[in-house]
């Protein structure tokens, strides 16, 4: 009978077998036991148990000579933590030369070779027996060897993992987490190597890494081994897949944004320790993504298998952390690590109503990937390597290329961290997450751009696009406590145009997006006009190679269009799926259009394009009927091939009745039919007309959104744009109030729902109050006002509306 005090092979190991195998090869063997039979791949193997390294320890009887080094070990001053960290390592791997536990190893290695062939190559990883726990993670902190062939390489290779229980990041994170480093072992970790090198590898969380929010899985990839995401030397390809729809059946990618993978590892030639490096990628593999669509979401799946069985076992939701990598010979993919997500998971639900905002501006400098929602300013100082440590201080903004675990204790007292490499999973991302410091990563050119010295301010909290800016912006912080965003009867919605704050916004008290503008993402995301897609002849040369470099890759240019826009789109209604959202069609005026790239070719010059060619009018119009035929795709992409059935669509600036059923017959020919799948179609009520006329506007609308905006200024005739005549702009006017008034009473006469998406509930707290007596049934302002608005809404709720004279 086998020893299984040395050995234990991945089918024998269970999540409880933490003490005896380690985080990592627990949960491996819990994913090989349990999860084979609903088809997540994991490649076979056994480990080194800690009791194996324990009683190596004990029989050289060097535990005495490692507390000499580590008792008194000031983890602040690197060198003696290098010099300490070293000679503790050269310790364990003297006590770890046993003969029997060679002959433990090379036995089960050749069980292994009897599975995969003569001297298959294994990766060889180091489990913590405190690691990959739901309050910890030590991931990065002990050392791994990829592509270890043959016995003795592969002895050696194990004496190596043991040694690095003692590396200098992992004895700062173990300092630093409370956990005493004699009560912590090693196992060691063998298992068939996946041979990613010549295909493709990343990481997998299910949940969003910077908000937390936890229906969407988040798939990052690169080409060859993954250790570049975690040592952030390049920027991967990003994925989301929307996990309640994906339950449901729909199976679609939610979005994709396109990473520079620069770099490839590859295995090259030689014996633990030599086996990797780093080549170029090509330029044609970077402008493709790593994997397909489908695999995509054959990793979505898994990640879902995975996240519920954790759940399962522990009797609540369990986020995870997951590495995948695809076997290049096989063409497979395999999950080769899984474990509890650590940070996003354990935010302090109070720490959603934490809000940064800048309240000044400066000059970008640098711009690349947001990590951490937040808001800091400092002194830059450029660190090229551990050398220039010596000279940071707290506070200072730490620039690098890219970060190494050995820093850690450097970058804790930063203010702020910004790299020229490295995507949002990257050493640099996780560390700046977990200590709760902005930072910007994947620059590109920070450390040319920035110099030592220079006071900036780094800015996380405009989305997925974090910036560097010249000089200290003043910026503002608002914490709010959970009950002061209590939702009263009346449904308070939010205006949202941009998908990357919809995640962060939808963890917020809300009922829904009542105004999701479509502009918003056409010109942040696609920045094309929608006519220059469909005839591209019809644009200057020029503007045609730029159309052409924006769209390659995709099946057309107007396919970039379509499916650009329904991610911009759809990435909003999955944030706040279940609860209505609310799309507005473009309502670009033609000046808006004309500075799109290839725009001028297709607008007119309007003296005043307010009331001009806008709004309803465009949709059926020759001009535009092709450009509108585009974004009816990608909202039935939404709504047929995504899922999100929670989208509802809305007309803007519809001047007739006559028009709004040319516009609907227009939508159903496209696919948009008004009942079909549910799908409810509102109007804007922005013009007199709507109001005048609501009775007749109610008979082929499902619902009214009152745009306070336009319905004002075309109500009291004065252009709020305009200098001169601003001051008699004014919703609280008592024509105004009558028009509001009137839109209210007239659209729950008829039966249809009537919101406002306009910011005068937010701006006049007496509009807010006199909508609610009237009984209106949303009303929808922007995320910054939301707090001031509830609290009128609920206090307005609690006195009772007047009643009329007589």
């Amino acid at each position: 009978m086998p020893d299984t005090s040395v050995i234990r092979w991945f089918d024998t190991i269970r999540l409880e077998d933490v003490p005896l195998v380690g985080g990592k090869n627990a949960s491996l063997g819990e994913l090989y036991r349990a999860l084979a039979a609903v088809d997540v791949r994991v490649p076979n193997g056994f480990a080194v148990t800690a009791s194996a390294y324990r009683d190596a320890v004990t029989r050289a009887a060097v535990r005495h000579s490692l507390h000499a080094l580590l008792d008194d070990l000031d983890i602040a001053d690197v060198t003696q933590l290098a010099e300490r960290a070293a000679a503790a390592r050269r310790l364990v791997y003297e006590a770890t030369g046993t003969d029997a536990l060679r002959e433990a190893i090379v036995a089960a290695y050749r069980k292994l070779e009897g599975q995969y062939g003569a001297k298959v190559a294994v990766a060889v990883r180091s489990s913590a027996t405190a690691e990959d726990l739901p309050t910890a993670s030590f991931a990065g902190q002990h050392d791994s060897f990829l592509n270890i062939a043959g016995a003795e390489d592969l002895f050696e290779a194990c004496r190596r993992c043991f040694a690095s229980l003692f590396t200098d990041r992992a004895l700062v994170y173990r300092a630093n987490n409370g956990f005493d480093h004699f009560k912590v072992a090693l196992s060691v970790g063998v298992m068939k190597m996946v041979r990613s090198d010549r295909s493709a590898s990343g990481v997998i969380f299910t949940l969003d890494t910077e908000s937390g929010f936890r229906d969407v899985v988040f798939i990052t990839g690169i080409y060859g081994l993954g250790e570049n995401i975690v040592q952030g030397k390049v920027d991967p390809d990003e994925f989301y897949v929307h996990k309640p729809t994906f339950r449901q059946g729909h199976r679609a990618v939610l979005s994709r944004t396109l990473g520079r993978k620069q770099l490839r590892m590859v295995l090259a030639p030689g014996h633990t320790g030599a086996t990797t490096r780093n080549e170029t990628t090509s330029e044609a593999a970077r402008a493709r993504f790593c994997i397909s669509d489908a695999e995509v979401l054959e990793l979505a799946d898994n990640a879902i298998r995975i996240e519920d069985h954790y759940g399962a076992r522990a009797g609540h939701p369990v986020p995870m952390d997951i590495e995948w990598a695809k076997d290049a010979d096989e063409g497979l993919l395999y999950v080769v690590q899984a474990r509890p997500e650590t940070v996003a998971s354990r935010r302090d639900p109070a720490d959603a109503f934490e809000t940064f905002e800048l309240s000044g501006s400066g000059t970008v400098l640098v711009s690349g990937k947001a990590v951490g929602e937040r808001i800091g300013s400092g002194a830059v100082r450029i660190v090229a390597g551990t050398e220039d440590l010596k000279a940071f201080r707290p506070g200072e903004v730490l620039v690098a290329g890219a970060t190494s675990p050995d820093w850690e204790p450097v970058m804790k007292t930063a203010g702020a961290i910004v790299t020229d490499h490295g995507g949002r999973t990257c050493h640099a991302a996780i560390v700046a997450r977990e200590l709760g410091v902005p930072a910007v990563v994947g620059c590109g050119n920070a450390t040319t751009s920035l110099r030592t010295g220079q006071t900036v301010t780094v800015s996380c909290a405009g989305g997925d696009a974090g910036v560097v800016l010249d000089g200290a912006v003043p910026f503002a912080v608002t914490r709010l406590p959970s009950d002061a965003l209590t939702l009263p009867r009346t449904e308070i919605m939010v205006n949202l145009g941009n998908p990357q704050l919809a995640f962060r916004t939808a963890m917020l008290p809300n009922a829904g997006v009542g105004l999701a503008r479509m502009e918003f993402i056409i010109s942040e995301q696609i920045g094309i006009h929608p006519m220059a897609l469909v005839h591209p002849e019809r644009i200057a040369a020029a503007e045609r190679r730029q159309v052409a470099a924006r769209t390659r890759g995709f099946a057309s240019p107007a396919d970039y269009f379509v499916h650009r826009l329904a991610e911009g789109v759809g990435t909003i209604a999955a944030a706040f799926y279940p609860k209505p959202v609310i799309v507005r069609l473009s309502d670009f005026k033609t000046n808006e259009y004309a500075a799109l790239l290839g725009g001028t070719a297709f607008e007119p010059r309007e003296s005043n394009p307010m009331l001009g060619f806008r709004g309803a009018s465009r949709y059926a119009h020759p001009a535009y009927a092709e450009g509108f035929a585009l974004e009816c795709a990608a909202l039935r992409m939404v709504r047929e091939t995504m899922g999100l059935t929670n989208l509802r669509i809305m007309v803007p600036f519809c001047r007739r009745v006559d028009e709004a059923r040319q516009v609907l017959a227009v939508m159903a020919q496209h696919g948009l039919a008004r009942g079909q799948n549910g799908l409810e179609i509102y109007v804007m009520c922005e013009i007199p007309n709507n109001v005048i006329q609501v009775d007749a506007f109610a008979t082929v609308f499902d619902g009214f959104s009152i745009g306070s905006n336009d319905l004002t200024q075309l109500t009291l005739g004065v252009d709020r744009d305009s200098e001169i005549v601003a001051f008699d702009f004014d919703e609280r006017d008592p024509g105004m109030l009558e028009m509001l008034r009137l839109a209210v009473q007239g659209a729950k006469r008829n039966g249809r729902h009537v919101g406002i998406c306009g910011e005068a509930p937010a701006t006049h707290p007496e509009i807010a109050r006199f909508l609610t007596e009237l009984g209106i049934d949303a009303i929808s302002v922007n995320p910054a006002s939301l707090p001031r608005t509830i609290a009128i809404v609920r206090e307005a709720e609690r006195v009772p509306p007047k009643r009329p004279a007589g």
